[in-house]
């Protein structure tokens, strides 16, 4: 069984959204930046997951890591980083230098600092050294920021991505939809993971623009002209941005019947919103499982998990 340590980092105002994913990928419930967990994710799906160790041998101290490290089997062309622990002190450069080195020194085989096509990690946690193949977050998200069509008050690329990790722990064999799919936030965030997702949306004038800022990023997905309350499909999973009177004038009953269509072709949803929907998820049959807050600037959105 493979054992992964990852490393956290979050802004201020997505703290609540990052420990929501962080319960959604992990099951981890800990105010801790590191996560040593035996399930594997691949860093760059979470704006939050700054690096991965998949862990190959660990010790109580340094030596003993060393030792360990040193009956490895030889390999070439190797780099070797250090994974600084977010919990304590930053370990400064040169001391951070020195431990690169020592471990370089005790792996069989040569070393490639300019181009290397293996990367190993070693970091410290509380109560141990850790050694292992090592994964970078490759902001993926950021990417995105700069499309060809955006809104104002649209979910930002950060704020999506954490949602559609909540909506879709495990990606494999899921079928997605997002039914008030906007500009298409959420579907080039859940694309770019190769999650299964169709997105529709009942406004006409935007969905060329929806179309468009998918293929801008090489993306392929299907994106219809669809009313939510038609929507006859059965996906596992539903992300919902509900429309609300800044942009579009929803009443309450019309919020309800777009919750107890969700309830229809869905088993879970996720549910962003600027309004207190507790009520009318009820009616509409969903149990809220999870819950977070999430602000921007004067927006304050819900994100609710619900079954």
């Amino acid at each position: 069984m493979k054992n992964f340590l990852y490393t956290y980092s979050w802004e201020p105002n997505e703290e609540f959204l990052c420990a929501l994913e962080k319960r959604s990928l992990f099951g981890d419930d800990s105010e801790s930046s590191i996560i040593l967990s035996q399930v594997e994710v691949d860093p760059s799906r979470s704006p939050f997951i700054r690096e991965r160790l998949e862990i190959v041998c660990e010790g109580h101290d340094f030596e003993e890591l060393l030792n360990e490290i040193h009956q490895l089997e030889a390999v070439d062309g190797f780099k070797v980083v250090f994974v600084q622990n977010p919990d304590v002190d930053r370990v400064g450069f040169k001391k951070l230098r020195r431990i690169e080195k020592e471990v370089g020194l005790h792996l069989k085989g040569e070393a490639e600092l300019v181009d290397p096509h293996i990367w190993f990690g070693v970091a410290k946690t509380n109560d141990r050294w850790v050694f292992g193949y090592y994964v970078k977050n490759e902001a993926v998200w950021l990417h995105h920021v700069k499309k060809p069509h955006s809104y104002s008050t649209a979910l930002g690329t950060r704020v999506a991505r954490a949602v559609v990790n909540i909506a879709a722990p495990e990606t494999e064999g899921i079928k997605m939809i997002d039914p008030c799919c906007g500009i298409g936030t959420v579907l080039v965030e859940a694309l770019s993971m190769g999650i299964d997702i169709v997105g529709s949306d009942r406004n006409p004038l935007i969905l060329d623009g929806v179309k468009e800022n998918i293929a801008h990023f090489g993306l392929e997905g299907e994106v219809s002209l669809m009313d939510i309350n038609d929507v006859t499909n059965s996906y596992d999973v539903a992300v919902i941005d509900l429309p609300y009177n800044l942009c579009s004038v929803i009443t309450d009953d019309e919020q309800l019947e777009m919750l107890r269509s969700a309830r229809r072709f869905a088993d879970k949803v996720v549910i962003v919103t600027l309004e207190d929907v507790d009520a009318n998820v009820g009616k509409a049959g969903f149990d809220i499982i999870d819950r977070c807050e999430v602000s921007k600037g004067r927006f304050v959105r819900q994100v609710l998990v619900c079954k």
